[in-house]
């Protein structure tokens, strides 16, 4: 049984000059059910007047196809609680498809100045509700479409439709397209799309950034008026480049580095390798050539073996040709060669066998 007993509700706006954006009271009781105001002071899409509206708290936790038919009027108190100003008594039908009701030229600002409503800056509001009739359950169904600003819609997305035409209330004024259930596919699509946008930028891949603008593009051609989303849509496309400049590019340059620091670890262990390899050879030749030199001097009867051992220089120095070519510091070893020139041994054994 619903309290239909009127409810009395009275709050203050300190420095009202000074505010710009929407306000809103304090939630109280009225008839069992919770209510709130909203007060624009600059003005409900009219500049310059107070605006006052009463609003059904949390109205998507209510019942399917709850309905409340309330009065409800304003008043304007000073600082004793003496009304300065009362607006008509109003009774409205409230529901999923309007969820508030109000006076969007409730007063203008001047005329609050000049006629002293305004005491130190400060604003004292007087709401009276009376709930006169509530049906707290009807026959809706999730599944039942419903009728808002000509859009046929599902009564599960009556909050977020009518919270879409609160806050944007010409989105669809140039709206082209007649058919009924072409209509719902794009406010489907819209709904979508505010849904998707809500995510965290970083959550986006790039399918479902390209997704999200072509969707957007759609809309756009057939009359919606997004300007509002088009900014977060370039906003969420503005961070995606900046984690790819910031985080994925540079995740992959590091990762780039690493590896290429591997290889040169591995390189410079190839020519360590290599430049061992090499000094071995030259001491190797450097035995050789003092033995071949005492083999010479001995008499005409070694030259078979003189010959064998000026064949094993020949190969060592092929070798180690190779090998130079593949050491990290081939300079140095070069240099190291060159100490020693290559003779012609077939003079010195001639020479040899002369002397002998």
């Amino acid at each position: 049984m619903d309290d239909k007993k009127p409810t009395s509700f009275t709050f203050e706006i300190d420095n009202l000059s000074e505010k710009k954006g929407l306000i809103s009271s304090p939630k109280f009781l009225s008839g069992n059910y919770e209510w709130f105001v909203n007060v624009y002071p600059n003005g409900y899409h009219i500049d310059e007047r107070l605006s006052l509206h009463l609003q059904v708290a949390n109205p998507e936790s209510l019942p399917l196809g709850w309905k409340k038919q309330a009065s409800y009027s304003f008043a304007l108190l000073n600082q004793s609680g003496k009304v300065l100003y009362r607006t008509p008594e109003s009774c409205k039908l409230f529901r999923a498809q309007f969820t508030g009701w109000g006076s969007p030229k409730a007063f203008t600002l001047q005329k609050l100045q000049d006629m002293g409503y305004l005491e130190n800056n400060k604003l004292i509001l007087k709401v009276d509700v009376k709930v006169i009739e509530a049906v707290d359950e009807g026959a809706v169904t999730g599944k039942d479409m419903l009728d808002v600003r000509g859009f046929k819609v599902l009564y599960s997305q009556l909050p977020l439709v009518n919270k879409l035409f609160r806050k944007h209330p010409d989105i669809a004024l140039n709206f082209k397209l007649k058919n009924q259930s072409v209509k719902t596919t794009y406010m489907n699509l819209l709904l979508g799309l505010i849904e998707k946008l809500d995510k965290p930028s970083p959550s986006f891949t790039e399918i479902e950034l390209s997704n999200a603008q072509s969707v957007f593009m759609y809309l756009t051609e057939a009359g919606f008026e997004l300007d509002w989303l088009k900014k977060k849509l370039d906003e969420i496309s503005l961070e995606k480049k900046r984690g790819l400049t910031d985080g994925s590019r540079v995740q992959e340059i590091d990762e780039h580095i690493k590896n290429l620091n591997l290889d040169l670890e591995k390189e410079k262990e190839k020519s360590a390798t290599c430049a061992a390899e090499v000094l071995l050879l030259e001491q190797t030749v450097s035995d050789l050539r003092v033995e071949l030199s005492k083999e010479k001097k001995k008499s005409a009867t070694s030259a078979t073996k003189v010959l064998l051992l000026e064949q094993m220089l020949l190969d060592l120095r092929v070798e180690l040709s190779k090998e130079k070519d593949k050491s990290a510091t081939p300079n140095d070893l070069l240099a190291g060669v060159a100490s020693w020139e290559v003779l012609d041994y077939a003079d010195l054994y001639t020479n040899e066998k002369g002397e002998e």
